[in-house]
């Protein structure tokens, strides 16, 4: 029987972290399990290659939701990273930590050391941006962070329209302030994707203290009483088991990580008795609490040939926006999918920004789909904080079934008045003098959706995730809190959860640079209490 110091189950946004932050002393022994393969795809690294990724059959879990009766009964996809980087090689590239609020008030339910203050050092050590250190950014940290870097007509519009909407212009929403309009800075490094994979686990995988199986589906964790001691896997049909010496990190993400806890007996007993599972330790709040983004995707048809879908559409702009890439890594093979982005208050009541935009210069029926054959562009819209609250649950023994996803989307009359005058907001900025010249007819929803039924039921149509799973395994002291603030799961020792299912709430924003903060926090805390053993 193997055995290690520490055995992480998932290469994700934080397994990466874990896997550096561990083994970078040479004094412990760390074993990284990940159910997919290498990241070897071109795809992969080419940050358009999100387009690509999106569908992958091996790149992504391609996950659904149960039909979810807000969105009349649709079940909508959830992508999932699938190997090497997990979801950081196959996201949006998007670098947004979320609002200063979001942590105090994690620190309020009673986090103590998880407030804005407690995070801030350790986005900064993750970070390498391109704009170099300050008060609120590192500039030679693992993580690739850099700005477009060119301007685009589309984009400038959309900042000055927002003007007109009282929407002041923003050139870092991670700073001081998020509230704003501009333009996104990017998970990348000289025109390629900084993953995870990329950033923290290449440099690390020459060291003879780390090993990393790809390939490798963990089961069901090993457990001696309620001590979690070891992983149970499988590799290429072969049933495997490797013990843990100190700890069993469980860094699967928002889906998987509850559902491994539920097959290994950490979970509500009732759910776990009806599947035959011996309960380990009853705790009820393994899958409870899950939070996502919704997002609407409002689409409209642009009077000029500025957009993606026109390069696409030619072979000489295919071989332009090729060559430009080669000879200067820039241009839409570099940016993806977003330029920009705005933070902005949708209800009355909204202290601080509750709805984000993702501006494209594109349209396509869905994310990840071929564009449309003409010049098209997407307004993204999704309520930041939602009040909706859904559930992840095994459907049976089985460690190769997919669980059962509810989000819940739209059950509480503030998510749906948020949706609604999140699409009214995209409908107003369209119509701006700024805009003018250069947007035309509304595609989606169109011209016959007039009033908030109408909208809202347009939202129920065509809404879909924004990819933010979180909560489902959430850090607190309550009865249905799964981890403390050290992110032991109560009941158990031996075992801790590091990922987005520890989140008490969503954060304000894209989630892949809280997760990687996360790991970073927990990989020190890790330490510490190694050296003081």
């Amino acid at each position: 029987m193997e055995t290690y110091d520490y055995v992480i189950v998932g290469a994700g946004s934080a397994g990466c972290v874990l896997a550096n932050r561990l083994s970078a002393s040479g004094r412990h022994s760390v074993l990284l399990l990940e159910a997919g393969p290498r990241d070897n795809s071109l795809w992969i690294h080419l940050p358009i290659g999100y387009a690509k990724t999106m569908f992958h059959p091996v790149y992504n879990w391609g996950f659904y939701t149960e039909p979810e009766p807000a969105m009349n009964n649709r079940q909508i996809y959830w992508p999932r990273g699938r190997g090497l980087g997990g979801s950081s090689s196959i996201n949006g590239l998007i670098y947004v930590r979320g609002q200063h609020q979001d942590y105090d008030r994690w620190a309020a339910l009673g986090n103590p050391g998880w407030g804005w203050n407690d995070v801030l050092p350790y986005f900064i050590k993750s970070e390498g941006n391109s704009r170099g250190a300050g008060e609120y950014h590192g500039g030679d940290g693992p993580l690739g962070c850099s700005d477009i870097g060119e301007t685009h007509p589309l984009m400038e519009a959309i900042i000055a329209g927002a003007g007109e909407l009282g929407v002041p212009r923003n050139d870092d929403f991670n700073g001081a302030q998020q509230e704003g309009v501009g333009y996104y800075q990017l998970f990348t490094r000289r025109g390629l994707r900084s993953s995870a994979a990329v950033a923290y686990l290449k440099p690390a995988r020459a060291r003879a203290n780390l090993r990393i199986e790809t390939d490798a589906r963990a089961s069901a964790l090993v457990m001696d009483g309620t001590r979690a001691v070891g992983v149970r896997y499988r590799q290429h049909g072969v049933e495997r088991e490797v013990r843990a010496a100190r700890e069993v990190l469980l860094s699967a993400g928002a889906l998987q990580s509850p559902q491994l806890l539920q097959l290994s007996g950490i979970g509500n007993a009732a759910l776990l008795q009806s599947h035959g599972i011996p309960v380990v330790h009853d705790s009820p709040g393994v899958g409870e609490n899950l939070q996502d983004h919704l997002q609407a995707r409002i689409m409209y048809k642009v009077k000029q040939p500025i957009t993606l879908n026109d390069a696409l559409r030619s072979p000489w702009g295919r071989l332009s926006m090729g060559w430009q890439w080669l000879r200067h890594r820039s241009g839409p093979l570099a940016i993806g999918i977003n330029h920009g982005g705005m933070f902005m208050r949708a209800l009355p009541a909204a202290v601080t920004p509750d709805i984000q935009f993702h501006f494209a210069a594109l349209s396509a029926e869905m994310a990840g789909a071929a564009t449309h054959r003409w010049s098209g562009c997407t307004f993204s819209v999704c309520q930041l904080r939602p009040t909706s609250r859904g559930t992840v649950s095994i459907k049976s023994r089985d460690p190769l079934a997919a669980p059962a996803m509810h989000a819940n989307y739209l059950s509480t009359e503030i998510d749906c008045r948020t949706m609604v005058e999140g699409v009214k907001t995209a409908r107003r900025l369209a119509r701006t003098q700024a805009l003018a010249a250069l947007v035309g007819d509304e595609y989606r929803p169109g011209d016959d959706v007039h009033n908030d039924d109408e909208v809202l039921e347009f939202v129920r149509n065509y809404g879909a995730t924004i990819f933010h799973p979180a909560g489902t395994c959430k850090m607190g002291s309550d009865d249905r809190a799964v981890v403390d603030t050290r992110l032991k799961v109560h009941g158990v020792s031996g075992l801790r959860v590091i990922d987005a299912s520890i989140m008490p709430t969503l954060v304000s924003g894209n989630t892949n640079a809280p997760v990687v903060m996360i790991a970073e926090k927990a990989a020190d805390m890790i330490l510490e209490e190694t050296a003081r053993a």
